[in-house]
């Protein structure tokens, strides 16, 4: 199998620790989403990494779709089975899924030539990541079970820090920042780290 990714994507580093997490072997390909790179047109049409190609040729796109492929094939470890926990996931995944929907396309318009560049667009995706951060803050103890909302949480504020070292999160927010490094020392989070 292959993974189409870059290396300083979120969703990339997600499906990533995911596939370490369970010992699934992938080629990585990295991949230039904002060029016109044929080949990962070709797999996913969306033109968004991650993409996985399977020996067979049949291609899945988007973190969590991928993250779920692999957990139910090679699995399930990821993603709970039990009802309230599944549920309990799958909300974390949106919250950090969440946090990188703002952070990503907040990064490309900083990108721009200042005068083109949206401070209402910037404002409203702040808002949206600071929103979520102060709810982990208060939900922290919530995050006790490394699966796909921990794991999608983790990679989101990973990537704040990555690109958006100023805004001092960690200030607003110790008691998540101290989970975090935590969760840094993971193997699965070693092995991904952003460059």
């Amino acid at each position: 199998m292959k993974l189409l990714y870059a290396v300083p994507s979120p969703y990339s580093r997600k499906v990533r620790v995911v596939a370490h997490e369970l010992g699934v072997p992938l080629e990585l390909v990295a991949v230039n989403a904002m060029s016109d790179d044929v080949m990962l047109g070709a797999v996913n049409p969306l033109n968004r990494v991650p993409a996985l190609l399977l020996d067979d040729g049949k291609a899945f796109f988007d973190s969590p779709l991928i993250s779920e492929y692999l957990d139910v094939t090679y699995g399930p470890q990821l993603f709970p089975l039990e009802s309230g926990a599944r549920w309990q996931a799958l909300l974390q995944q949106a919250l950090g899924d969440g946090i990188m929907d703002a952070a990503v396309p907040r990064r490309h318009e900083t990108l721009r030539p200042a005068e083109q560049q949206s401070a209402e667009r910037i404002r409203l995706y702040r808002r949206t990541i600071d929103q979520t951060l102060a709810r982990l803050e208060q939900t922290v103890a919530e995050l006790s079970c490394f699966h796909i909302g921990t794991i999608s949480i983790a990679c989101a504020l990973t990537y704040l820090d990555f690109r958006f070292a100023g805004d001092a999160w960690r200030v607003r927010c110790p008691t998540l920042g101290s989970w975090l490094d935590e969760v840094l020392a993971k193997p699965s989070m070693q092995a991904t780290l952003f460059e």
